[in-house]
């Protein structure tokens, strides 16, 4: 026998001593994987637990002002856990927060980011459950537009769309600052402030907004301007080169 034959025979006999093992090695991968334990359930946050104690509570009203002063304490870490328990109290029942409106209305505007989120969540469900409340402190909502973060700019337009929606009345006072959001956004954030503010307004005010989104088309990327004209069921000019 030639030694190519002998390397010829032991190289079929490697292969199918491999094809003989892989059924098993598979098998065996399948066993742990079965064998392993399911992950266990994620904990829930202290927030969260205390959102659910309060929730409990005979008078939840009363601890919901609590942790509205306490939100807007000097102190960050105070500040931050009373507005994440506010916060989750807000996704399950967000008119307990009707209450401590004037709290949210100075939280848009806070230095601590996580009571701007809180307000920015709580504010445009409260505009459409109590809008005068929320209407009542319009002039300040205005001023805070300028003064708050990315988050809570967002959080007031759509405050701003919720007030709208609720009465035509207060179209007027808020077209103004309404102009302002949709003429400084960003494409995708144009985008996103369409779909909010311009099926909330009628009449000339809707008409207005719409002017200034179509006009903004040609100014920002093609990619958020293609999903804009689409919402509006427009075509952009063939010439457009964003």
């Amino acid at each position: 026998m030639t030694g190519t034959t002998k390397k010829t025979k032991s190289a079929t006999a490697k292969k199918a001593s491999a094809k003989s093992t892989a059924p098993a090695k598979r098998t065996s991968a399948k066993k742990k994987a079965a064998a392993k334990p399911p992950a266990a359930p994620k904990k829930p946050s202290v927030a969260a637990l205390a959102a659910e104690v309060l929730l409990a509570d005979e008078e939840p009203s009363r601890r919901v002002a609590e942790l509205g002063a306490q939100m807007l304490d000097s102190r960050a870490g105070r500040a931050t856990q009373a507005a994440r328990t506010l916060g989750e109290v807000c996704q399950r029942k967000p008119e307990l927060l009707t209450s401590i409106v004037d709290k949210l209305v100075a939280g848009i505007s806070s230095k601590q980011k996580r009571v701007i989120q809180t307000s920015a969540e709580a504010l445009p469900l409260l505009s459409r459950i109590s809008p005068a409340r929320v209407a009542k402190h319009l002039p300040r909502l205005n001023e805070a537009f300028d003064e708050t973060n990315a988050v809570g700019k967002d959080g007031l337009v759509r405050t701003f769309a919720g007030l709208c929606t609720a009465s035509v009345a207060y179209q007027a006072r808020l077209e103004p600052v309404l102009t302002k959001a949709l003429e400084e956004a960003d494409g995708k954030t144009l985008l996103s402030w369409s779909q909010v503010v311009l099926p909330a307004l009628k009449g000339e005010p809707h008409a207005r907004a719409r002017e200034i989104v179509e006009q903004r088309l040609y100014r920002i990327p093609r990619s958020a301007a293609q999903k804009i004209a689409d919402f509006l069921g427009i075509r952009l000019r063939a010439s457009f080169r964003g």
